[in-house]
C-alpha cells in the first residue's frame, strides 16, 4: 500500500515524467523506499485510474513523448489520509540475520566473508548519507518540511551506523576462539 503514497509524496513535491520518478527514487526515496521502473508506471497507471493524478497537458502532440503527472486534490486528500492513519511497525526480516542463525547449526563457511562485504556497503552507505546531511541540512535550518526531511536522513544514518557497529561486532566475535561450550 505505501508505493502508491510514495509516488503521490514525490508528485506533490514536484510534477514529474515516470522516468524522472525512477530517477528520483533511485536518488533520494530509495534509500528508504525502493521501487522498480515497471512498478512505477504500474501504480501512475492505477493512480491516475483512480482519479488521484492526472497527466500534465503538453504543448505537442504526446505521441513518442514523456507525460509529467501531477496529484488532483483526490490525491493530495489521500495521501493526508494515509499520512494521519496510524500504523504498526513491521517484524524486522534480514536474509544475512536468518543465515548467520542457520550458519550456527551448518557451520559458518563464508559467512564472515559475507559479513565484511556488508560492513563495506553500510559504511559507503553512510558515509554517503552523512555527505548528504552536509550538504542539504546545514545547522539552523528551520522550516518545518526541511526538519522532516532530515528526520528521514537521520533514521538512515543511526540505522546505518547501527549496522556498522554491529557487524563489527559480530566479526570480532567470530574472530575469538571459541569458549567454554558447557556455560
Amino acid at each position: 500500500m505505501s508505493l502508491p503514497h510514495a509516488i503521490l509524496t514525490a508528485l506533490l513535491e514536484k510534477p514529474s515524467s515516470g522516468l524522472e520518478l525512477t530517477r528520483r527514487f533511485d536518488r533520494s526515496i530509495g534509500y528508504f523506499w525502493s521501487a522498480t521502473h515497471q512498478q512505477i508506471y504500474r501504480e501512475l497507471g492505477k493512480l491516475e485510474a483512480e482519479g488521484h493524478i492526472r497527466a500534465l497537458p503538453t504543448q505537442q502532440p504526446a505521441r513518442g513523448q514523456k507525460k509529467a503527472y501531477e496529484v488532483l486534490p483526490a490525491g493530495r486528500a489521500e495521501l493526508a489520509r494515509w499520512t494521519a492513519a496510524s500504523q504498526d511497525p513491521r517484524p524486522h526480516r534480514d536474509t544475512l540475520l536468518l543465515r548467520m542463525r542457520a550458519a550456527a547449526v551448518v557451520g559458518t563457511e563464508g559467512i564472515e566473508a559475507d559479513l565484511r562485504r556488508h560492513l563495506a556497503l553500510h559504511q559507503r552507505q553512510l558515509t554517503e548519507y552523512e555527505e548528504i546531511e552536509k550538504r542539504d541540512f546545514p545547522p539552523g535550518a528551520t522550516s518545518a518540511q526541511g526538519r522532516l526531511q532530515h528526520l528521514v536522513l537521520r533514521a538512515g544514518i543511526d540505522l546505518e551506523t547501527f549496522w556498522t557497529e554491529w557487524l563489527t561486532h559480530a566479526l570480532k566475535e567470530l574472530a575469538e576462539p571459541p569458549g567454554d561450550e558447557g556455560r
